[in-house]
């Protein structure tokens, strides 16, 4: 199946050109990658990996240093700031002074490449920016201050503008930082749904790995030592390519859980009874406390049966225990021995 590429870059160099406080500094060479129609892309990398400045180069904020980059087949450098204004929308972290406008004020901004050199808004372009507001679940405010807003109102209003653009393609930096929980879980909700729904072409970088994995159609993977590396969210994580891509030495990729979680070094072994989500928050609980799961029962210290949160039973050797909650388990555990096999 043919898949539509609206964005392309070939055998580029991204970095930083040289001023009068500073050298050529390319952080990266020789990438090359697509972006298509009706994906969302979730860029993701540690800190100073470059996200941003691959993003600002992407939207021709910052010139590419090689090679060359496509939308639409034509080449960006040659392409005038109105008619990119009408290709891309971008939306960044940055709190712009945008403080004194109505939300309807500043989605209208995104109306400027069809407005003309007097910026009189059209009864289309009105419509336009009243779909936009209501398309992101802000035009309850389009008469409210943006300083009187959330910082997830705040956003909204930023992505109403760049749908208010009209553009194929929006590039965001970091949409959900300082955001709180479900402020993150709307936002990154709300992109999927533009870009499955209407279309749109959605890359950004994020540091929300388990919202990334859950709602990104492709995942790309930047790093100083390996590059660029992209694919479908589900090759990436089956293939191993998340488990090594942070450096520290504490953390350990699940791949089933899809997190990253700190890596524990437990000798004390213990046989588990339990299914489904009992397992999981059983396994978690017995980790914290310095054990590890195994499926020989000769070699563990004792073993945990679980039917319930209510009823969880512990055998060690020929005793037998019944808690009637976790906080029971817990106190239990920390009872045990640190480090010797537990008698």
């Amino acid at each position: 199946m043919n898949m539509e590429a609206v964005v392309k870059a070939r055998d580029i160099s991204i970095g930083y050109l040289k001023s009068k406080h500073r050298d050529n500094n390319t952080l990266y060479k020789h990438l090359s990658f697509d972006l298509y129609k009706g994906e969302l892309v979730c860029l993701i990398g540690a800190n100073g990996a470059g996200k941003s400045t691959m993003l600002r180069t992407i939207s021709a904020s910052q010139p590419v240093l090689d090679g060359s980059i496509y939308m639409n087949d034509k080449e960006i450098a040659t392409i005038n700031e109105k008619e990119l204004s009408r290709l891309l929308g971008l939306v960044l972290t940055d709190k712009t002074s945008t403080g004194g406008l109505l939300v309807r004020e500043l989605v209208e901004l995104g109306r400027y490449p069809y407005t003309g050199f007097f910026g009189q808004l059209t009864t289309k372009d009105k419509e336009v920016v009243q779909k936009a507001m209501e398309d992101v679940g802000i035009a309850h405010k389009a008469k409210s201050y943006m300083a009187e807003l959330s910082d997830g109102e705040r956003q909204k209003a930023m992505i109403a503008k760049a749908l208010a653009q009209e553009c194929p393609i929006v590039l965001l930096d970091e949409p959900t930082a300082f955001l709180d929980i479900e402020s993150r879980i709307e936002i990154m909700n709300l992109l999927h749904y533009l870009a499955v729904n209407q279309g749109k072409t959605i890359l950004l970088s994020t540091h929300d790995i388990d919202m990334a994995l859950l709602l990104a159609d492709r995942l790309w993977l930047l790093s100083r030592d390996n590059g660029l590396v992209s694919g479908v969210t589900e090759d990436i994580v089956l293939s191993g390519k998340m488990d090594h891509f942070f450096k520290g030495k504490n953390i350990v990729f699940d791949r089933y859980t899809g997190n990253y979680l700190p890596k524990r070094t437990n000798d004390r072994k213990v046989y588990l009874d339990a299914e489904g989500i009992f397992y999981h928050w059983t396994k978690n609980m017995l980790e914290k406390h310095g054990f590890s799961i195994t499926k020989n029962q000769t070699e563990a210290s004792f073993s945990i049966t679980v039917h319930s949160p209510n009823s969880i039973i512990v055998i060690m050797e020929d005793s037998k225990t019944e808690f009637s909650d976790f906080e029971q388990l817990a106190s239990f555990l920390r009872k045990q021995p640190v480090n010797e096999p537990i008698r």
